[in-house]
């Protein structure tokens, strides 16, 4: 250590499924890199949004004035599923 020194790592320590980290060090094998590369480009990347997921879009919420059919039986199921089913 020397004095004015600036770290540019730290030493975290992070609770991960069995099968999550297991996974991750064959990965890391095959890439013939550290874990800790993995591990900082998968965090890097969630962190500038690229998931591989669809970006998540807002709902866009559609209200009409009105209310439920007065022969639906909102404690039955297969009733609401039936209703939900488009005519043929």
């Amino acid at each position: 250590h020397q004095y004015g020194y600036m770290v540019s790592h730290m030493k975290t320590t992070v609770d991960l499924p069995d099968a999550l980290l297991i996974e991750a060090k064959k990965r890391a094998a095959e890439l013939r890199r550290p874990l800790r590369e993995l591990i900082a480009e998968g965090l890097r990347a969630v962190l500038r949004g690229e998931t591989g997921r669809p970006a998540r879009r807002p709902i866009r919420w559609i209200t009409v004035e009105g209310a439920l059919s007065a022969d639906l039986d909102l404690g039955d199921r297969e009733a609401m599923h039936e209703f939900l089913r488009p005519m043929p």
